[in-house]
């Protein structure tokens, strides 16, 4: 397996294209990290986490979510097909992993997706002890003008497939330059996507719109990790509004010299660390 996996399995998404599920698995897992990756991403870049969390107890499924399967160019039709997707990926985990807790978890668009679904489709389950979100992509870092957002629209519905002008900044993820480098030869393999889609840019935009109006609605336990030196994603926004949601319900971790992806950073098993450690309280 490139990424170490123990398995992959398939999922069949809304839009019947089957998916791959990358899975690292403990034996008698403790719980399962249902795990979301963020925009222009793939399941297989959660390695570092499924390897860790693998030999801590416990099991994670990363789902290549909808729009990314092995494409250049990332598309949807609409947001929307990510919370859809999400609920076929739950009903998937705890088909297979009966009577075992579950975390669900989210980096960057990720974690934008699982605050949608946890205000707008969750249905509270004992099974679920919580939630993870890295860096949830609330607000962009590179400040996004109102005429391009307005402009973008204009192209989604005209040419929903055309390219968005995206910048590079892959090289503002992690520190770590093997980690770096590896994400360079996925991209060359045509496993991670390189450009975007104008329609998913402005569904992207749009479900960052509905953030502010409705976080304060989240009702279960979040974990937060928040890197300090994030290029893409704005830090210091996300921690104004996580701070709307009720007292007591948010964990906030602070990784102040952290690019944006932590998962992959020199100091993840520190991370990783802390995430378990939460976790491990949820279960108790």
């Amino acid at each position: 397996m490139r990424f170490s996996e123990d398995r992959i399995e398939k999922l069949t998404c809304s839009d019947k294209i089957v998916r791959d599920i990358h899975i690292w698995e403990h034996e008698a897992p403790k719980a399962v990290f249902l795990t979301l990756h963020g925009i222009l991403d793939h399941g297989g870049n959660y390695m570092n986490l499924g390897i860790y969390l693998k030999a801590h107890g416990f099991v994670v499924v990363a789902p290549d979510q909808h729009g990314h399967d092995r494409k250049r160019k990332a598309h949807v039709s609409r947001f929307d097909v990510f919370l859809d997707d999400l609920q076929s990926m739950y009903a998937w985990v705890i088909d297979n992993y009966r009577n075992v807790p579950v975390f669900i978890l989210g980096h960057s668009m990720g974690g934008l997706i699982v605050t949608h679904y946890g205000i707008r489709r969750y249905q509270e389950d004992p099974r679920v002890k919580g939630f993870v979100l890295s860096a949830p992509a609330y607000k962009n870092s590179p400040e996004v003008s109102k005429l391009l957002i307005k402009f973008s629209g204009i192209l989604s519905m005209l040419v929903p497939k055309m390219t968005a002008p995206v910048e590079d900044l892959r090289p503002y993820v992690t520190h770590d330059e093997a980690e770096y480098k590896r994400m360079r030869e996925d991209e060359r393999d045509g496993i991670q996507a390189t450009k975007m889609s104008v329609r998913l840019g402005n569904e992207f935009l749009k479900a960052q719109e509905w953030i502010p109006e409705h976080i304060s609605e989240w009702k279960y336990p979040m974990l937060a990790i928040l890197p300090g030196n994030d290029r893409l994603i704005n830090t210091e926004v996300t921690r104004e509004l996580l701070s709307k949601i009720e007292n007591g319900l948010v964990t906030e971790f602070n990784f102040p010299d952290n690019y944006h992806e932590s998962f992959n950073e020199l100091n993840r098993e520190e991370v990783f660390s802390r995430i378990v450690e939460w976790c491990e309280a949820q279960l108790k």
